[in-house]
């Protein structure tokens, strides 16, 4: 039999082959231990040409290990969703409600935030602000103080744990409307609509005793007649509001006139703590009715027409109208003569502005006397 041999060319190939490999791993080691002394080698180019590719190599890779670890957190998150979802449904409930108001009240922090910045740059001015604008500043700094005493709670350490428990026994005393949900937001709403309903009765009276000061006997007939017409049922026209509108404005019963124990019923209106000094709960109607002007009149170069069904309930809340229990069309008619008693107001008549608060909201939505 031949014995057969291995072409020479082959074997001197294969040969080659491998010396080339062996003298390029030495040539790379070589490389290494020169730069690694500090000196330079022009003739050895072919690590730095292989870097970038490795350096776009490793950083691809870490990109796609941020990737599944965030697509496989999504997924435990999920599964965990659903286990509470069956095993503890009320937990669920809850938690839910807890992480929509975290997401919530960021989004109203970012926007809050971007109109704070126009108004520091002066690109726009607080009376020229948009309407919603508006009523989200005015609604977050409500919120904000709301909130700064649960988070002093909070501060100490291992303190949060109380917090959670005080938050899940009273919500409606430490949480804002963001945490709430529907079921408590209609709770919480009427709960808090019948606290300053109950001052009704004291701002009217207030009103009628205050009324026997007035020295035009016209003007005092047109305040008792508009009193007594509330106080029986009645639901006040624009007009009738008007005919009364200087006593408002001066004495007996403009903003720096009435006496105090007056202002204390309006205070709840407004949801106002009446414990303060006289001259302070002043400053502080003074300021919310200003406040509430602005608004009417951003409100009006909109158009009431432009709000959703849920702004239109929240519009005519903040001017003290229990609206959850009206429809839009009520809701819409009523703002509308709210807007109309306001239109024509100045600063220095904020008083008139907030006994409206009792005057229109106090029969709606009953007819309207004469009618």
């Amino acid at each position: 039999m031949k014995k057969t041999h291995s072409p020479p060319t082959k074997m001197a190939l294969s040969g080659g082959s491998l010396c080339c490999r062996l003298s390029l791993q030495r040539i790379g080691l070589f490389q290494h231990n020169w730069k690694s002394t500090g000196h330079y080698f022009p003739n050895t180019y072919l690590q730095s040409r292989l870097s970038p590719c490795r350096q776009y190599k490793a950083s691809d890779s870490s990109q796609g290990i941020g990737r599944h670890v965030s697509s496989r957190l999504q997924v435990a998150n999920v599964k965990y969703e659903n286990f509470l979802k069956r095993k503890f449904p009320r937990f669920y409930k809850l938690y839910r409600t807890f992480t929509e108001g975290f997401k919530l009240l960021f989004q109203d922090g970012k926007e809050v935030s971007r109109i704070q910045t126009r108004l520091v740059t002066g690109k726009v001015t607080w009376e020229d602000l948009p309407y919603r604008e508006m009523e989200r500043l005015r609604q977050f700094r409500r919120d904000l103080i709301k909130a700064i005493p649960l988070v002093v709670i909070s501060i100490p350490p291992f303190a949060n744990y109380l917090v959670f428990v005080l938050m899940y026994y009273f919500p409606r005393q430490l949480l804002v409307r963001h945490f709430w949900t529907p079921q408590q937001q209609l709770e919480f709403r009427g709960f808090y609509h019948s606290q300053r309903a109950g001052h009704t009765g004291a701002v009217l009276q207030g009103i009628l005793d205050t009324g026997y000061q007035v020295k035009d006997s016209r003007l005092q007939s047109r305040l008792q007649d508009l009193c007594t017409q509330v106080q029986n049922g009645a639901h006040p026209k624009v007009a009738d509001i008007h005919g009364v509108r200087a006593l408002f404005s001066g004495p007996p019963l403009g903003m720096k006139r009435m006496n105090v124990e007056h202002m204390r019923h309006i205070c709840p209106l407004l949801f106002l703590t009446p414990r303060l000094p006289g001259f302070l709960i002043g400053r502080r109607l003074n300021s919310h009715a200003l406040e509430l002007l602005l608004l009417d009149r951003a409100l009006r170069r909109l158009g009431p027409h432009q709000l959703s069904d849920s702004e239109l309930k929240q519009a005519c809340y903040v001017r003290g109208l229990n609206s959850d229990d009206l429809d839009a069309n009520q809701c819409r008619e009523w703002l509308s003569q709210w807007l109309q008693v306001t239109a024509p107001l100045r600063g220095s008549e904020g008083s008139l502005l907030l006994h409206s608060m009792v005057l229109l909201s106090a029969n709606y939505p009953r007819r309207f006397s004469g009618q």
